[in-house]
């Protein structure tokens, strides 16, 4: 592993902890992501606290473990799991399928990375996404119960535990075919969020790409089926060319958008990883996904802020990072989104993003040796 990503992503990890992780409620042994900093006495109550970022928060603390395995980050791991239930009304489950899917693939890996394991957990998960697949209206999972809102977001990263959990490796494929043959954009080659009740939804987020690319790369290595690869080949070269044009993954401000070019650098690092066989397309897709990773961190680390010795990272990769104050509006959560703070760098989310990109850096340069 470069040492140079390992020095980063640990600075990364420090800067969210002493900004970020506070004990729930005071209480002994949990612990969670307040969402904002500077924060409010709101914030630091957990009287926001928004699922999806916690369940990121996670998977960014398992990377952290894969990087440098500590018993003392074990146990920061735990008690992040342990909180978000508590803080969850004693549940693993809401109403939102992407939010669940992001908790399940974080609890999966905290498990088989960490040995943080909840035995009733994933299958509670995966339950929940097995049942919610209806081809019958269009599907594809919903966004969230009781909608016909069927999108990447929540069929992404669903299917992509799915192809890791258990034998639902059949369903993880139907879901990739759904998103295939439905979310495509004939010109660019790019994932629409999502179709309602029969209508594209044409948005295009970086993030789509990302749990598009990681779910046909898991597909690509568990089923041999050459359909996946030569998927993979295609999005990543359509998100080179039309969502990192400079080299740099383009950014979706803060609130939720914060985390989207993050995840996205999470998959092309798997792609550059995992992505299996030995074409010349094969090699060209990994060394391009690498290519957007390296370029992205180098980019986001030059225009950070330094607070306190540590790291803040911007919004957007290549732009100077903007010193948040308690002051200005904060995120708002408005109709099942975060709306960002006044300055993006406050939110938790941006934060997150900007840790997920150093380590993806870290795994990239870890099978590469540069």
């Amino acid at each position: 592993m470069d040492q140079l990503w390992a020095n980063r992503a640990a600075s990364s990890e420090a800067a969210v902890a002493q900004r970020h992780l506070k004990r729930l409620w005071a209480l002994p042994g949990t612990q969670l992501g307040v969402v904002a900093w500077p924060s409010t006495r709101k914030d630091r109550l957990f009287g926001t606290w928004h699922y999806w970022w916690q369940a990121h928060l996670l998977d960014c603390l398992v990377d952290a473990q894969l990087r440098d395995p500590r018993p003392d980050r074990r146990a920061r791991i735990n008690r992040q799991v342990r909180s978000h239930r508590l803080r969850n009304n004693f549940s693993w489950t809401n109403s939102y399928y992407d939010d669940m899917a992001w908790l399940a693939l974080a609890l999966e890996r905290a498990d088989r990375i960490a040995g943080v394991t909840r035995r009733r957990a994933l299958p509670k998960l995966a339950d929940q996404f097995v049942k919610a697949w209806v081809p019958e209206d269009g599907g594809g999972i919903p966004w969230r119960k009781q909608d016909q809102f069927f999108n990447a977001p929540a069929n992404g990263p669903a299917g992509i535990f799915l192809a890791r959990y258990g034998d639902r490796l059949k369903r993880a494929e139907q879901m990739g075919d759904w998103i295939d043959r439905t979310l495509i954009d004939p010109e660019t080659h790019l994932v629409f969020d999502g179709i309602k009740a029969g209508s594209l939804v044409r948005a295009q987020y970086t993030y789509c790409q990302g749990v598009v690319l990681g779910l046909e790369t898991e597909l690509a290595a568990r089923t041999g089926n050459d359909r996946h690869r030569a998927r993979v080949h295609r999005l990543v070269a359509a998100v080179g060319e039309h969502m990192a044009p400079s080299g740099v993954l383009r950014g979706a401000g803060g609130g939720d958008g914060g985390l989207f070019a993050g995840v996205t650098a999470r998959y092309l690092a798997l792609v550059a990883t995992a992505l299996p066989g030995d074409s010349a397309d094969d090699a060209a897709a990994r060394d391009t996904a690498r290519a957007i990773v390296l370029s992205s961190a180098k980019s986001a680390w030059d225009y950070r802020q330094t607070v306190d010795g540590l790291p803040l990272f911007g919004a957007f990769w290549d732009r100077d990072a903007e010193l948040p104050s308690a002051q200005g509006e904060k995120a708002q959560f408005v109709e099942g989104a975060v709306y960002a703070s006044e300055v993006a760098e406050r939110d938790l989310s941006v934060q997150l993003s900007g840790w997920m990109l150093m380590e993806a850096a870290c795994n990239v340069t870890a099978v590469s040796g540069t």
